[in-house]
């Protein structure tokens, strides 16, 4: 064997190590980071204006109590979006929940004083979560529960990322408390909504209108139940009934499923919904 065929073949020696050398540095890394582990649906819990993740521990103590789920992980997002996970999702965790975290908890933003423009921003908090999450777990659906501001974020999250094929598509969504058509005392929204048989608002708050276009872009293939309280007079106290239900023109003639459920009674007081045990039971039972 001539000295060239010697280095010709030390050299492929050589790069056949490397190669074999970056694989495994990728493997590992991949496997350290989690960007190799394909998990089940996630579910993002989203909190209310001024609120925090405690406002959903009550929620997902319920789906660990009724084993909906074993894997709870938390996405703290700062004011510039900047998402951190807290926990780690195994391969095989059953129905993986995240409690959202958000700093900026009033959607706040500098220069921004309309609200609807506010809520269109904020929402990009939610897709800073799934984005992450995309980055460290695979999974092609994802399922999306809000109370009351959690909602509107979440529905201009759809609004704006429906149609995005770089995004998990909507699997089932359950809204509490949503003010869509504004909330009792807002300024610029109706003070009485009112809904035709369609459930169209006969006046529609500022962003309201500006959800309109969910009527073309809402997932087809997603179900929907939406959650809303009454205490007796036609409100929980902070969103009205029909405010809640104006969702059902938006969204129901492409969803794959639409529902509402009413509460009734003291315990359907708006910040005590989502600490109320029929809340919880109808959540568990329609996600998993």
């Amino acid at each position: 064997m001539t000295k060239k065929h010697k280095t010709i073949i030390a050299g492929t020696l050589l790069l056949v190590l490397l190669l074999l050398a970056v694989y495994i540095f990728k493997n590992n890394y991949q496997k350290e980071n989690g960007a190799s582990i394909r998990i089940a649906t996630p579910t993002l819990f989203v909190h209310g204006w001024g609120s925090s993740y405690h406002a959903e521990e009550s929620m997902v103590a319920y789906a660990q109590k009724s084993h909906a789920t074993n894997s709870v992980i938390r996405a703290d997002v700062n004011p510039a979006g900047k998402v951190t996970l807290l926990g780690t999702i195994k391969k095989r965790a059953k129905n993986p929940i995240v409690e959202v975290n958000l700093q900026n908890n009033k959607s706040i933003f500098a220069g921004i004083n309309n609200q609807t423009s506010a809520m269109n921003k904020s929402s990009n908090y939610i897709k800073d979560v799934i984005t992450v999450l995309q980055k460290r777990y695979r999974f092609n659906r994802i399922n999306l529960v809000g109370h009351s501001m959690g909602n509107l974020q979440i529905a201009y999250y759809l609004r704006n990322n429906a149609t995005n094929a770089h995004m998990p598509q909507l699997n089932k969504q359950v809204s509490i408390a949503g003010h869509y058509n504004g909330y009792v005392g807002e300024q610029g929204a109706p003070n009485k909504t009112v809904l035709n048989r369609a459930g169209k608002p006969q006046k529609m708050s500022a962003g309201y209108r500006g959800l309109l276009s969910l009527r073309k872009k809402f997932p087809q293939k997603a179900a929907v139940l939406n959650i809303y309280g009454d205490t007796g007079s036609g409100s929980d106290g902070d969103v009205t009934v029909n405010s809640a239900r104006s969702y059902r023109y938006l969204v129901s003639k492409r969803a794959r499923s639409y529902q509402e459920k009413e509460i009734r009674g003291p315990r359907a007081q708006h910040s005590k919904l989502h600490e109320n045990t029929q809340v919880d039971r109808l959540l568990v039972n329609f996600l998993w």
